[in-house]
């Protein structure tokens, strides 16, 4: 299948030179629903691009091509790797708008599914895994760069003779930040012959699919942070744990914020109510002091109330445990009410790609714990982050501790498959529990059943990235 050209148009009273000047801005929402801090290149952009029956598609991506005032070229990831142009033309009375959108055959299969209509996956010819991801919805921002790794992580196994001279095929799913969802994709998936299914989701996704899979010989591995429990034979949870980054990171960061209260904030799902229990337990011994808690359904946009009570109760620090496109929304409007001046914020599962959607201004006094940032000065990321911006250019998303766990989570299983010479779960993810693997955020191993042991980070927010970052090594 090649790719499908779509085209759609829009009418604005205003000049070319004000609609091109304003896009994205001015509280977002006027043309497809655009946001954007300013028009320039490199920036980030999320819009809802209209395609098809059904509701707007919202599309992840940056800005790669400026004409000034014709066109806005931006080149997306999520919900599939793609290019919009929008072209601005003099019209009577004002400017007619024109996106010009390109499907591929992957954004039809996305596109077909999520509007219900069946898609019959192809038989498989050799071993076949899956990754299963939030492509849409809340976490599609700390899910933007997974598709693209886990890519090259397959190549990776492939081109090194794949396993047992077998080369392995990738099927992706698309939860949607749905724990239904998910479990539907994840038994699509086995269906399809995934033996292995590599999850980045909310722990919520992970439950569900768990129970899903449940009888079947089909080894699940979660890839990124997580509050753990859940662990079988067949069920491996990898990524850093609650009581490890926050016991770490509290002191240094109470040091540095000249404070000692605390403020628990988060979604209410299983994760953040996991981490803000854990923080209960731990924060005194650290000599906090906690003064409050409340959480917003997934998929807020208005923290306003919540803001509000961190603000009378006084905090130094917010325990963010937001995840993705709320943790954005809420960082954002804590800049925007002020709070920031006397406040910072730990963010667990803040990675660089939820940052540079907060901004550069309203990203000041964020701080992330986790055991890789983009940034970190290994040999192993210094090549990885070579390889990745050869594949996929400079436009890429950012990769960040939530999408390079799946990379790193696919080679381990291929050096495991391997030494045990099948791609049999069983044996498989026994192996994996016995191994000690090499991979860009340093030396990481399952300690135990059910702990992974890796050195962690506390980084500090730097514009729309991380900078310094002080090694506050331990196990996760």
């Amino acid at each position: 299948m090649g790719t499908i050209a779509v085209a759609v148009e829009e009418f604005a009273a205003v000049a070319p030179g004000v609609v091109f000047d304003r896009f994205g801005r001015d509280g977002g929402g006027w043309l497809f629903g655009a946001h954007c801090d300013r028009v320039a290149l490199g920036q980030p952009v999320t819009l809802q691009a209209p395609i098809g029956e059904g509701p707007p598609v919202d599309v992840l991506g940056r800005i790669s091509g400026l004409r000034r005032p014709h066109m806005i070229t931006i080149t997306h990831d999520q919900p599939w790797r793609g290019r919009i142009r929008l072209r601005f033309a003099a019209a009577p009375g004002g400017t007619r708008i024109r996106l010009d959108a390109g499907i591929d055959a992957q954004g039809m299969e996305w596109l077909m599914r999520r509007r219900g209509h069946p898609v019959r996956d192809s038989a498989a010819t050799g071993p076949r895994i899956g990754a299963l991801t939030s492509r849409s919805g809340s976490g599609s921002l700390f899910a933007s760069a997974v598709a693209n790794v886990a890519a090259l992580a397959v190549d990776e196994v492939n081109a090194d003779g794949g396993i047992d001279g077998h080369p392995v095929e990738l099927l992706h799913a698309d939860d949607a930040t749905d724990p239904g969802t998910g479990a539907l994709e994840a038994l699509r998936l086995a269906r399809a012959g995934c033996r292995t299914i590599f999850l980045m989701t909310t722990s919520a996704t992970y439950q569900a699919v768990s129970a899903a899979l449940t009888g079947r010989d089909v080894l699940v591995v979660h890839t990124n942070m997580n509050e753990g429990g859940g662990e079988s034979r067949l069920r491996i949870r990898l990524g850093e744990r609650p009581h490890t980054q926050i016991t770490l990171a509290a002191r240094p960061l109470m040091q540095s914020a000249g404070g000692r209260r605390w403020f628990l904030a988060g979604n209410d799902y299983v994760w953040p109510r996991a981490v803000n229990r854990v923080a209960r337990e731990v924060l005194p011994d650290s000599g906090a002091v906690l003064v409050g808690e409340g959480y917003a359904p997934l998929g807020a946009r208005d923290f306003g109330p919540l803001i509000e009570r961190i603000a009378a109760a006084g905090a130094d620090i917010v325990l963010d445990t937001f995840v993705g496109a709320d943790a954005a929304a809420f960082e954002r409007q804590c800049h925007a009410m002020g709070l920031r001046d006397h406040t910072v914020s730990l963010g667990p599962a803040m990675d660089e790609a939820t940052l540079e959607r907060i901004g550069f201004e309203a990203s000041e006094g964020i701080h992330g714990v986790s055991g890789y940032f983009q940034h970190l000065q290994t040999e192993r990321n210094g090549t990885l982050l070579e390889r990745y911006r050869e594949r996929f250019g400079r436009w890429a998303p950012p990769l960040s501790s939530l999408s390079e766990s799946m990379f790193e989570a696919i080679h381990v299983w291929a050096a495991a498959a391997r030494h045990v010479r099948s791609t049999e779960p069983t044996p498989v993810a026994d192996e994996i529990r016995r191994g000690r693997y090499e991979v860009p955020r340093g030396t990481i191993a399952l300690e135990g059943s059910h702990h992974m042991e890796q050195p962690l980070y506390l980084a500090a927010a730097r514009g729309s990235t991380f900078g310094s970052m002080s090694d506050v090594e331990g196990r996760s």
